[in-house]
């Protein structure tokens, strides 16, 4: 292991919100409260989109969280860039507790995520809150971190650059 790496479990460095539904009756289509992410559908290329809202949140996830879809399908993750909204069921918040870099931690998150499926189970698929919480995550210095984000964000530009070249 390389000097000032450490390992360690999710859970010792930030918080795991589950989400919870609402009935049909709390939730509206009005723009009327906060965001209701409901699921997977909410989720397009890394990103949120917001269609629901209810003005009697429950489970609050906030700017910064990471978003990661937990039933059915599994495994859409996004971060929270627009603020409050009411969490499903279906969707997990991974809050960070200590600054660490939230990018770093989606990309360890990614890199786990065939582990984290092959874990997955039941007539509809899905991840415990305990699949998430005992990952065991590398924590490299701050700035090593952000130089491996920033490498990989440029290779994953090329890729993308490449891939829409050939069609």
């Amino acid at each position: 292991m390389s000097e000032g790496w450490a390992f360690i479990r999710l859970k010792t460095a930030w918080e795991l919100i589950s989400g919870r539904d609402l009935s049909p009756s709390e939730y509206n289509d009005k723009n009327d409260g906060i965001p209701y992410i409901t699921g997977a559908s909410n989720f397009r290329n890394g990103h949120i989109s917001l269609v629901r809202w209810t003005t009697v949140p429950q489970v609050i996830t906030r700017r910064g969280d990471l978003l990661l879809t937990c039933k059915g399908t599994i495994g859409e993750i996004a971060h929270n860039n627009f603020g409050e909204a009411h969490i499903a069921r279906q969707i997990m918040a991974i809050r960070n507790i200590y600054s660490l870099n939230v990018d770093f931690l989606a990309l360890c998150i990614e890199y786990s995520m065939t582990k984290i499926k092959q874990a997955a189970n039941g007539l509809i698929p899905g991840i415990s809150r305990e699949d998430i919480l005992n990952l065991v995550i590398p924590i490299p210095p701050t700035k090593e971190q952000e130089n491996i984000c920033n490498k990989l964000k440029a290779t994953f530009s090329a890729i993308e650059h490449i891939e829409k070249s050939l069609n």
